[in-house]
């Protein structure tokens, strides 16, 4: 059975998080797919917030069903401004699509992994991470509260199924405990 993680990606994204993730994923035999919005595009590059890196996306997460999404082993929501320009809808009376997928990811038994200002994502689903135990970017504690985190000040915090760490930097801790995670789920 093939392992893979679903990441979100958009532009603005912290280059050193996401190229971790494409080297650490692969390093343990998990494929990792950079999912986003195409806006009907068959793909798009997206650039990278510090070294205007290019990313190009060919995986389109509208349309997805459950079956889709549940998959993956797990949906990771990146740091820096990835969550942030995923919360844009055209339909300001409904939820951002990205952040209805989050909310459909929360039903299902994959792993959540929620990094720094990716909580942000959460903004329109505020229930999915109510009284859940997360960590997140300092500047992001009254969002938190906003949201009835159980905030713990430690840099990975693990709650069943979510996974959060407090900063882009911390990815290799985010990482490690999604694939430790997956390992203990579907040992090899």
């Amino acid at each position: 059975m093939t392992r893979r993680v679903a990441i979100l990606i958009e532009g603005d994204f912290f280059e050193k998080e996401i190229f971790y993730y494409e080297q650490r994923f692969a390093e343990a035999g998990v494929e990792a797919h950079f999912v986003s919005r195409l806006w009907g595009q068959e793909s798009l590059t997206f650039l990278g917030h510090e070294y205007r890196a290019p990313l190009n996306c060919t995986r389109s997460f509208e349309g997805w069903s459950d079956e889709d999404l549940a998959s993956y082993d797990a949906l990771i929501v990146p740091s820096g401004m990835v969550a942030d320009r995923l919360r844009y809808t055209d339909d300001v009376a409904g939820i951002p699509p990205a952040s209805a997928l989050l909310e459909r990811a929360f039903a299902l038994p994959l792993l959540k992994g929620i990094i720094c200002h990716g909580l942000w994502l959460a903004a329109p689903v505020r229930h999915v991470v109510a009284a859940r135990r997360m960590t997140c970017h300092n500047n992001l504690l009254g969002d938190a509260a906003a949201y009835g985190v159980d905030y713990v000040d430690e840099d990975v915090v693990v709650d069943g199924d979510l996974i959060s760490a407090r900063t882009g930097g911390h990815a290799y801790l985010l990482a490690s405990a999604i694939l430790a995670a997956i390992d203990e789920r579907n040992p090899r």
